[in-house]
């Protein structure tokens, strides 16, 4: 068993590490997927209030909800698979809940890129809005993302990948963590 969190600001390539892991036969648990999912029951715009939900969630069901409701998601997958990639780690209190039920088996990697690269990359996606049309800049989620304690969360990492080459050199390098992972799965 390993389990695998991606922990990392706006833009910084977590979606990318996510599409290595689904290509090289690892399911995906994407944080955000359940504040999508509550969002959505709340009556809410996802695209819109996806924050202000995940900020709900935490003031309601303490500072580890988020990751509390997805380990039932993760420990089913890992039923059927050697490893499970976890998208979206916001803060330490989300690193302590992984490491607190997988022990050993959990390896956080930290995806970071500069500011102005994230946010080239941002734009290039065409989906984020920008501040000029209503929507939240980078700055502000990024604020928002650091408000949940993800620099904690960062600083904590047992792998950090510099995402500033090209994208076929990260592709590489999260093959060779997953592989790295399997390798270890396998040879315990």
């Amino acid at each position: 068993m390993h389990v695998i969190g991606t922990v990392g600001l706006p833009g910084s390539g977590k979606g990318e590490a996510a599409t290595v892991a689904r290509e090289e036969g690892i399911p995906v648990v994407t944080m955000g997927d359940v504040v999508r999912q509550e969002t959505a029951d709340r009556g809410l715009d996802p695209a819109k209030d996806h924050g202000t939900v995940a900020q709900a969630l935490r003031e309601e069901n303490g500072p580890a909800a988020i990751a509390e409701r997805s380990l039932p998601m993760i420990e089913d997958r890992l039923e059927r698979h050697d490893a499970v990639l976890v998208d979206g780690i916001r803060s330490g209190v989300e690193v302590d809940a992984f490491e607190e039920r997988f022990g050993s088996d959990f390896t956080l990697v930290s995806i970071e890129a500069p500011f102005d690269l994230r946010e080239e990359r941002i734009d290039a996606r065409g989906r984020d809005a920008s501040e000029d049309d209503g929507g939240e800049g980078l700055a502000a989620r990024d604020e928002r993302e650091r408000g949940f304690g993800m620099d904690d969360a960062m600083e904590r990492a047992d792998v950090v990948v510099d995402n500033t080459e090209t994208l076929e050199a990260f592709h590489d390098r999260i093959r060779t963590i997953i592989r790295d992972g399997e390798q270890r799965v396998h040879n315990s």
